[in-house]
């Protein structure tokens, strides 16, 4: 099973409308959980980003394999990605949680529950969009591991 961790909740139509184009597509291949956790938006920006990582936690299960979304995190293509979840499914975890933070970033107590810290580039991109393109990226691995036509 995929879980998605999100902060906040998607407004933007497109963005919506996106998510759940491959929510559905993915359904084929696997049950995926999307889960939305309160955004924070007081003004003492470390408070933020505390609260919203113990709202992060709190949805995380003992034994799933966690993949946080950073900067800092290591970048790979679309190949290295699919044969990252295909060795999480078959050595580690039948569970694997993805977790995007809200604006500000995520907190230090999520970042060192991670099992893998994910790049998916140097630039920062608004973490609403990003949620679509996780779920776009998991579709196409998905694909690469079935021998799907999508990916070229």
């Amino acid at each position: 099973m995929i879980k998605i961790i999100c902060v906040g909740k998607i407004k933007e139509s497109y963005l919506i409308d996106g998510c759940n184009e491959y929510l559905k597509r993915l359904s084929a291949f696997d049950k995926v959980n999307l889960i939305e956790v309160k955004e924070v938006n007081n003004y003492e920006i470390r408070k933020n980003i505390f609260e919203e990582g113990k709202n992060i936690l709190k949805e995380i299960d003992k034994l799933d394999y966690v993949i946080t979304l950073e900067i800092e995190g290591k970048e790979l293509d679309s190949i290295e990605f699919s044969s990252l979840i295909t060795n999480v499914y078959n050595y580690k975890a039948s569970n694997i949680c993805f977790v995007i933070g809200g604006s500000n970033g995520l907190d230090e107590e999520v970042k060192k529950r991670s099992d893998y810290k994910l790049s998916f580039s140097h630039f920062t991109f608004p973490h609403m969009l990003m949620r679509l393109i996780l779920l776009e990226q998991i579709y196409r691995a998905y694909t690469i591991i079935n021998h799907k036509e999508y990916h070229k």
